[in-house]
């Protein structure tokens, strides 16, 4: 493998292009108008312009990403996260023409991207799922029959997507009533088909993931898990590793079990099996990501891996590089995303950044996608850099990003940094004993705006 095009943008793109360097492997950058300026651009081995800034004229052209990759004859493709990498008719297209594409096969991530699909073999599997429907359901009727069986708070999900935009909670028969149109039109806009189904909503739980990795020989190993239960509007902001407050019968069970579903259904490449956890510490499987996580820094922090260099060994039919008893957890981390948003409303702030400090530090890593003076478009998704921080213990970790915050600068637009400020010195957070309602109970103690 000689080159490969990465068919993303932004610090993912970045973070691909610094592992092919040190394999030894070109890149090919493609770039909407509105990311000409962007650091991944300069540092790829060539950049070629994909389209106009929406993303349908640009990182979801597949002709043209197609057209690219012949044209610079580039061995593989790497889709990053987001836009088509979870896309399993992009999968199938780029490998039918010839093209090794760096992810699992088309026909797994179809199946796991179906939700309704992917909790039924996690149910044959033997991996517990959440309570709720074992199909989409097709009227408004049939869903408020469901949830009165089930158990209210419920979730009404879109079969076809992932979290935030695509579940909606309700307390009630009338909240089913009143969402369940708008909910579905919503699907069939965002995930292509209007399918919806139904889960129990586990209260004061924690969302935790496990990081698996296969090859294509049939070799599974877990890195671990990490908990991701800081979150607005159900996307994550704060993640770390390994997680804490967690039983450690709880936590070999978890990891257990996440190996079992991934050799279950034949999987290879990176996965992430994602569960909730109630305040028993019973968990249920959410779903599978099939792709590379925004947060896999953190795994690769404390399991010492590179997860990409992983994804591209496995990729060209290679055997993992490590057994499961090679593979140890050392250190803590803390990733913290960067977002260009209003720290408490949570709205997205584009604009031009006037000055941009994110400070070297031995304990920190910065994958970052902008630089000073870059400009973030409203067209994408407003994060901007991801600060990992890894320390000894949680609490010396803690103590690491306190001060790194306080040196960090970003100017021009509204971040969320002085959120993290704010939640580094909350006790709630300090203790590690939080759920996923964590942000909304302290913004609302603090009496500022949701």
């Amino acid at each position: 493998m000689k080159k490969i095009l990465i068919a993303n943008r932004g610090e993912i793109a970045l973070r691909i292009i610094h592992t092919c360097k040190q394999m030894g492997i070109e890149t090919v950058a493609v770039y909407s108008d509105a990311d000409a300026e962007l650091p991944y651009v300069q540092a790829a081995t060539k950049a070629r312009r994909i389209g106009e800034p929406p993303v349908q004229k640009s990182y979801l052209n597949v002709e043209e990403l197609l057209r690219i990759s012949h044209e610079e004859k580039v061995d593989a493709i790497h889709p990053g996260y987001g836009f088509l990498s979870e896309n399993s008719a992009f999968a199938k297209r780029a490998i039918d023409e010839g093209f090794c594409f760096i992810g699992p096969s088309p026909e797994i991530i179809s199946m796991m991207g179906d939700k309704i699909a992917a909790r039924a073999a996690m149910k044959e599997a033997g991996v517990p799922v959440v309570p709720g429907s074992e199909g989409d359901v097709t009227s408004v009727e049939e869903a408020c029959k469901v949830a009165g069986i089930i158990g209210y708070p419920v979730m009404l999900k879109a079969s076809g997507g992932g979290g935030g935009i695509g579940m909606v909670r309700c307390d009630n028969e009338e909240a089913v009533k009143q969402v369940y149109a708008s909910t579905k039109a919503r699907a069939k806009a965002y995930f292509g088909h209007e399918g919806m189904f139904i889960e129990k909503l586990i209260t004061n739980a924690r969302h935790i993931e496990v990081q698996v990795f296969g090859d294509q020989h049939g070799n599974v190993v877990h890195l671990f898990e990490r908990d991701c239960s800081v979150q607005r509007r159900n996307q994550k902001v704060i993640e770390e590793a390994p997680a804490l407050s967690l039983k450690e019968s709880t936590r070999q069970a978890m990891q257990n079990q996440a190996v079992q579903a991934a050799k279950a259904i034949g999987y290879y490449n990176a996965g992430t099996v994602e569960f909730i956890v109630d305040e028993d510490e019973n968990f249920y499987f959410l779903e599978m990501n099939t792709r590379l996580q925004v947060e896999h820094p953190i795994t690769e922090q404390i399991a010492g891996v590179d997860l990409v260099k992983w994804q591209i060994l496995a990729a060209r039919g290679e055997k993992l590089p490590r057994v499961q008893e090679e593979i140890a957890a050392n250190n803590y981390a803390i990733e913290f995303r960067i977002y260009a948003e209003d720290p408490f409303t949570f709205l997205p702030a584009p604009g031009k950044i006037t000055a941009y400090h994110l400070p070297e530090r031995t304990y920190a890593r910065v994958d970052s996608g902008y630089s000073d003076m870059n400009a973030v478009t409203p067209f994408y998704d407003p994060m901007i850099a991801k600060v990992i921080i890894t320390g000894r213990t949680r609490a010396n970790a803690i103590e690491l990003a306190k001060s790194y915050f306080t040196e960090a600068v970003v100017e021009g637009i509204k971040t969320n940094i002085p959120l993290f400020k704010q939640l580094l010195n909350e006790e709630l957070y300090e203790k590690g004993t939080y759920n996923t309602s964590l942000l909304s109970t302290v913004l609302n103690k603090g009496g500022a705006p949701q």
